[in-house]
């Protein structure tokens, strides 16, 4: 099965769907872990990653997202001075028609117009100005860390800006 790619899940068409219990068998999502770090220090300093647009970002996504920016934190920070949080969960659940190729497929895929598909991912919704990951840490990491933010924003469907949310006076 090939992965379609981002541009076609990535706009918000129709009503959500959600009720795994009446869909056989969606797959599971990729993102499972969603705080990073240090998990019971208290940091200074608290950066937010933005979306500019609202979209739908699919959970291999925001999976490779935290593991971009965990990976730079922890090269050039360390593992115990940040903390890193995503704050959205992929529940929307992603449907695809599988169209037949080859001979004959023209034949085979009429009467498919507007057929619901199967479930074969999970993604978030996410609206304009939606904070999408948190970074806590001291004001000593204020450039690795928002260079891990940067990083983690080239992995997802939509454009995103970096916000100093708390700590902005000790950076100056």
């Amino acid at each position: 099965m090939t992965r379609k790619p981002a541009r076609m899940i990535r706009s918000i068409r129709g009503q959500a769907t959600t009720r795994r219990e009446y869909m056989g068998g969606v797959p599971a999502s990729r993102l499972t872990q969603f705080v990073s770090g240090n998990k019971t220090a208290k940091f200074p300093v608290q950066l937010s990653l933005t979306a500019n647009e609202k979209c739908q970002i699919r959970h291999n996504s925001l999976e490779a997202a935290r593991i971009a920016a965990n990976k730079t934190l922890e090269k050039h920070i360390g593992p115990t001075n940040y903390c890193l949080h995503i704050r959205v969960y992929p529940h929307i659940v992603i449907r695809e028609n599988k169209q037949a190729t080859g001979a004959g497929a023209d034949r085979v895929s009429q009467g498919m117009r507007r057929a619901y598909g199967k479930p074969v991912g999970t993604a978030a919704r996410v609206k304009v100005n939606q904070i999408l990951m948190t970074l806590d840490t001291t004001e000593q990491f204020f450039t690795p860390a928002k260079e891990a933010l940067r990083k983690a924003s080239m992995k997802l469907t939509t454009s995103c800006t970096i916000n100093i949310v708390k700590g902005a006076e000790l950076l100056h």
